[in-house]
Parts: structure tokens; C-alpha cells; sequence
């Protein structure tokens, strides 16, 4: 059987991928038939380039694509247009129309996307210092609810514990 998925690519723990039609027999990253795109997780956004005519003829032909390929495929309009081409409509309109669309969305910068770091450390910046009065307020307040619990826990064992504990109190009144 043939497949369309995602062929892995890239430095460790930079993923990028081949979309290939490949038989399911081969390994992930072994022996392929055709490469038909590319897709890229780690920029932002995700960038997806389907070659549409060969793509439509793999699966015009039988080729099943994996999840992954299906999400991809669904989301650049490809199944649509298989469809359509089930339907009688011709090859050549639907990728003249896929081209049209793949240059209609904006350019996708070929840059990895940033650290999360940078936006969320700019945000908490700005709301702590509306609220630092607030805070400090509220955390003594905790505070002191905790130490008697753990005083509390502490007395618990010593109720509970030998004789000679309960021996020492009477000491010290003395």
C-alpha cells in the first residue's frame, strides 16, 4: 500500500519534515518514491508547501496519507480539490486555483520561532506593578493560617507520643 506522510528531516530537536509518498513497508525516514512538500512545526506560522498536482495524482491513484498528511492536506484545501477532481473538474484549474491561494497567505519568515520567555516576561512586568499593594496583603494573612496547622500537627504527636513528653510540661510549671 502506499502512503503519504511525513518523512523527518532537520538537526536533533529541530524537526522539519518531507512530505513523501512512500510504501508503508519502508521505515520513516528510509526509501521513498516521491517527495510532494515540505512542513515546518518550529517557525511561526507552520510552514506547509504542497506540491498540489503531484499530491492530487497520489491520491487520485489510491495513496492513503497519514493523520498528520490528512491535517495538513485538509488544511491547505487539497482534499477539497480532490474531491472537486473526482467530480470532473480539470487538474489544471484546480492547482492554477491552488497557486492563486498558496500566494494570497502572507510570506512565512524562514526564522525558527522565539522562546516563550520573551512575551511572558514582558507581561508579568507590567500587572505586578499595578497589584504589588494587593500581594502583600493577602500573603501574611496565609502565612499565619499555615504556622498553627503546623503547630497544631507538631502538638498532635506529642499528645500522642511516650509518657516521659508529658513529664518535661510539668517541669517547667515547676
Amino acid at each position: 500500500m502506499v502512503k503519504i506522510r511525513l518523512r523527518r528531516v532537520g538537526a536533533k530537536k529541530q524537526a522539519s519534515y518531507r512530505v513523501v509518498v512512500a510504501d508503508s513497508r519502508s521505515p520513516r525516514d528510509g526509501r521513498f518514491i516521491e517527495v510532494v512538500g515540505f512542513y515546518n512545526p518550529r517557525t511561526e506560522p507552520e510552514t506547509v508547501e504542497i506540491n498540489e498536482d503531484r499530491a492530487l495524482y497520489w491520491l487520485n491513484v489510491g495513496a492513503r496519507p497519514t493523520e498528520a498528511v490528512l491535517r495538513l492536506l485538509k488544511n491547505k484545501g487539497t482534499l477539497a480539490r480532490l474531491e472537486r477532481l473526482k467530480q470532473g473538474e480539470s487538474l489544471e484549474a484546480l492547482v492554477a486555483e491552488a497557486e492563486a491561494a498558496t500566494q494570497a497567505m502572507p510570506e512565512v519568515s524562514p526564522r525558527t520561532r522565539l522562546e516563550p520567555t520573551e512575551p511572558v516576561a514582558e507581561e508579568p512586568a507590567e500587572e505586578p506593578a499595578e497589584e504589588p499593594a494587593e500581594e502583600p496583603a493577602e500573603e501574611p494573612a496565609k502565612e499565619p493560617a499555615e504556622e498553627p496547622e503546623a503547630v497544631a500537627a507538631d502538638a498532635e504527636p506529642a499528645e500522642a507520643g511516650d509518657d516521659s513528653e508529658e513529664v518535661e510540661p510539668e517541669g517547667e510549671e515547676a
